[in-house]
């Protein structure tokens, strides 16, 4: 396995690689552990110079914080992207204070760019429910066993996501342990290794009793994996990806109807915004996304009203 990148020399960038080991000891995601050593170091990178050492950690301020953040936008860099750098460094110059190597944190006042309150796009209840039902979920006859086998899993993947609302990369760290098919319930794990219970219905049963049966079959002699998403890849069986599951997903939705858009995120916006629509209490919904705080759900409350106004002064004749 490729060993990450490190940082090069220099004071800023040893105590970057410190606070990265640390999250690893603390047992942060993987992708938590990603993405701020990429965030981390394009910030240390713009900080040193040409052949040069990074600078002490102590010799930045919120001035320099601010000249990055100005640097990212000049390059064209988004307002999410920046807003999320941002909150990498207040993050590792928090990390720096709590270690007594610098006095404060210097992005701490830093104001975090103003981010649009919209969500992406997301299927209608109609063409989610009618993408899916494209997908059989039941394994094919001999001559399209391979054909059928992996339209049985897509068909779970679509189950799994807009049926239970996951994220991506909580539906590639399932494990077949986290699935109890007889009471119909998974065991997710979220950001920060949270963990909840999320039920599946009827249809994500069917497809997982149908994937099941072809996972067993595709198994080697004294082959075993804890994945429940699984492929083999150079003859080995490996987990399903996060990206292979995000090319699952658009290509069936380029297949459906040919809009290649679709992604899983929006299958998870769907599944909280269409529970919305048909009367579910927000608490319920917040419990079921796995999010930590009621404001974070509260925001498909206010779209959805924002879009109902929309419709109204569109259509309405005294509008």
């Amino acid at each position: 396995m490729p060993q990450p990148p490190r940082f090069g020399s220099g004071a800023l960038a040893a105590a970057v690689e410190n606070y990265l080991s640390t999250l690893v000891r603390r047992n942060a995601s993987p992708h938590t552990i990603s993405g701020y050593r990429a965030d981390l170091s394009g910030f240390v990178s713009y900080f040193t110079p040409p052949g040069g050492v990074t600078p002490e950690p102590e010799a930045i301020d919120r001035l320099a914080v601010r000249e990055f953040m100005g640097a990212q936008f000049r390059e064209g860099a988004s307002r999410p992207t920046v807003a999320r750098k941002l909150a990498a460094l207040r993050s590792f110059f928090q990390f720096l204070v709590r270690e007594g190597v610098i006095a404060k944190n210097p992005a701490k006042l830093v104001a975090t760019p103003k981010i649009g309150k919209d969500l992406p796009a997301t299927p209608s209840a109609e063409r989610a429910n009618a993408l899916i039902e494209s997908i059989s979920s039941r394994p094919a006859d001999d001559e399209r066993r391979v054909e059928g086998d992996v339209a049985v899993r897509d068909r779970l993947i679509f189950e799994l996501l807009y049926g239970c609302g996951l994220r991506v990369s909580e539906l590639e760290g399932l494990d077949l342990a986290d699935i109890d098919v007889g009471e119909r319930w998974i065991r997710v794990r979220g950001k920060g290794r949270k963990e909840r219970d999320a039920p599946f219905g009827e249809r994500a049963e069917e497809a997982l009793h149908g994937y099941l049966a072809i996972r067993a079959r595709v198994l080697r002699v004294n082959e075993a994996h804890d994945a429940l998403l699984v492929h083999r890849y150079g003859g080995r069986l490996m987990r399903l990806s996060a990206r292979s599951i995000r090319r699952v997903v658009k290509r069936r939705a380029l297949a459906f109807d040919g809009d290649p858009s679709l992604h899983p995120h929006a299958l998870r916006h769907a599944f909280a915004t269409h529970m919305l629509g048909e009367g579910a209490d927000l608490r319920a919904i917040q419990e079921l996304l796995g999010h930590a705080n009621l404001s974070t759900t509260q925001r498909y409350t206010r779209l959805s009203l924002e879009r109902l106004l929309d419709v109204y002064d569109r259509s309405h004749p005294k509008s």
